[in-house]
């Protein structure tokens, strides 16, 4: 068993160097590999032994960045998305005991990590598998199946791989392993490309945080000030004719940490910012939301001064953004008390009307949740923004996993995607995923760039969820099968009491 938690163990610290700062994805397979045969031949009740190593070793160094917020939050948020890793560890040694464990491996995997993305709360992404191959020609498959496809595929790709190590006869899973990689690869050779039905000029603003440059709150109006400045520059080199007019611009999450509607200040930099461009503008705000609830929302300001467009931001950040179970909690401990009203999550499912465009937003983390864009990209979305600020995570490497993260959206949806960021990373990407601008960390820049409008739906966009619902079907049926055979196994051990004769004795 020493050895076992060992190498599980080994095999997660080296599935964290698949992802940013190492980014160094053809571990993915191997990784895989190593945690099933670190289960293999264990029952069930003691796999999770193994599995929890893996765990531990994933995520404790996946998200190290997390100890910017607090070592206690990194603590707790790595030791829960560990556990998952642990039940998976029994699954996938009571699925090991069939013919064709491969499958039922792989689709194990893309299971929990479907799981784990949604609950508890709303869930954590990050880290799934498909997360890590940027740059890599395995990321021209998600349009193709989407990011619940491609790590189910390199799940699969790691599951053949440990077949491989332990056949006897090596010719079936060699060919495996190799049909899977076709599939891997194929989708470079011929890129799936959506109709352009327009163009579009987008403006980025990065107006930088003021003070140390990781606290939004340092200086409130200091940050607003920073983005009007900076979108008032633009529209003087738009009027010099050194740049394009664009039909929007977008200023990040956290460009107004106070409410832009009730705060007076925070209104006159926005209106403006907005007078001098000419154009809509779309800000990002903290809005109250009553005195128990706050809302994080980007509002489309337009030159007219309406403000009836605005997209709310999905997936709050649990004792981040809000405080679960606040009252049982002392939300006056520690760094809980910086939280002193909840978030609310939006429900908004249909993209942003913003003059002749048709626009899907996403506020910081919810890019790496498939349901804001699917739910956006199905709705007749041309483009994508996300909003975000990040300058709590400025001097770590989460910049970077979630700009990565960015650009594999852009290549599942087919879109064009523009980001705008606090002070880090803002950048405008096209729909192969390349980084066509971007602005350097804390700085003040503004990018402007013509993108394109596409029309239609990737199949993975479309699909992404019925494949992962079918990794769930195809676990439960699995796991049915392993109870069935074991309850089948039990019967044919039973043993018949003896009957007494007639003399009393026992035969």
């Amino acid at each position: 068993m020493l050895r076992r938690l060992v190498a599980a163990l080994l095999s997660g610290v080296a599935l964290s160097l698949a992802f940013e700062p190492v980014a160094a994805p053809y571990v993915i397979p191997p990784a895989v590999a190593g945690f099933l045969l670190s289960v293999r031949g264990l029952r069930a009740r003691r796999a999770w032994l193994p599995g929890l190593a893996f765990g531990v070793g994933f995520y404790f160094v996946h998200i190290w960045w997390m100890r910017a917020v607090a070592t206690a939050a990194w603590v707790a948020l790595a030791s829960v998305e560990a556990l998952f890793y642990a039940l998976l560890g029994s699954v996938v040694a009571a699925l090991m005991t069939r013919r064709a464990w491969p499958l039922w491996c792989a689709a194990a995997w893309t299971s929990m990590e479907v799981w784990r993305s949604q609950w508890p709360f709303s869930g954590m992404p990050w880290g799934r598998l498909a997360f890590g191959v940027v740059d890599t020609p395995a990321q021209d498959a998600l349009p193709y199946v989407g990011m619940v496809g491609l790590s189910l595929l390199l799940a699969l790709a790691g599951s053949v791989t440990a077949w491989l190590a332990v056949a006897e006869r090596r010719r079936g899973p060699a060919l495996a392993l190799a049909g899977v990689v076709l599939l891997l690869l194929a989708p470079a050779v011929r890129p799936y490309h959506l109709a352009q039905s327009g163009t579009a000029t987008v403006a980025a603003v990065q107006g930088n945080v003021p003070g140390p440059g990781n606290d939004v709150l340092f200086d409130v109006r200091g940050l607003v000030a920073n983005h009007a400045n900076a979108t008032v520059d633009l529209a003087a080199r738009i009027a010099a004719g050194e740049e394009p007019r664009p039909d929007l611009v977008v200023w990040p999450e956290n460009s107004t940490a106070t409410d832009p509607l009730g705060d007076p200040y925070t209104r006159e930099q926005i209106d403006r910012a907005v007078a001098a461009v000419g154009v809509p503008v779309l800000v990002g705000g903290i809005v109250d939301d009553g005195p128990k609830h706050v809302l994080n929302q980007g509002i489309v300001f337009t030159p007219d001064g309406a403000t009836s467009e605005r997209y709310t931001k999905r997936h709050p950040v649990p004792y981040g953004e809000y405080i679960p179970f606040r009252g049982l909690i002392d939300g006056q401990f520690g760094q809980l008390r910086a939280i002193p009203r909840d978030m609310r999550a939006g429900d908004r499912r249909t993209p942003l009307t913003i003059g002749r465009l048709s626009v899907a937003d996403a506020i910081c983390f919810d890019v790496a949740y498939d349901d804001v864009a699917r739910d956006q990209m199905t709705r007749g979305a041309q483009l994508m923004t996300v909003q975000t600020s990040n300058a709590t995570f400025v001097f770590t490497d989460q910049l970077d996993q979630q700009f990565a993260i960015t650009r594999l959206r852009a290549l599942e949806t087919g879109r064009w995607v523009v980001v705008a960021s606090t002070n880090g990373i803002s950048g405008v990407i096209d729909p192969s995923g390349r980084v066509v601008q971007s602005a350097d960390k804390r700085t003040t820049a503004v990018l402007v760039q013509q993108v394109g409008l596409m029309s239609g739906v990737t199949p993975g966009t479309r699909w992404g969820l019925w494949v992962g619902r079918a990794c769930l079907l195809l676990t439960a049926v699995g796991l049915l099968r392993v109870l069935l055979a074991y309850r089948r196994t039990l019967t044919g051990r039973a043993v018949v009491r003896p009957e007494p004769d007639d003399e009393g004795t026992r035969t």
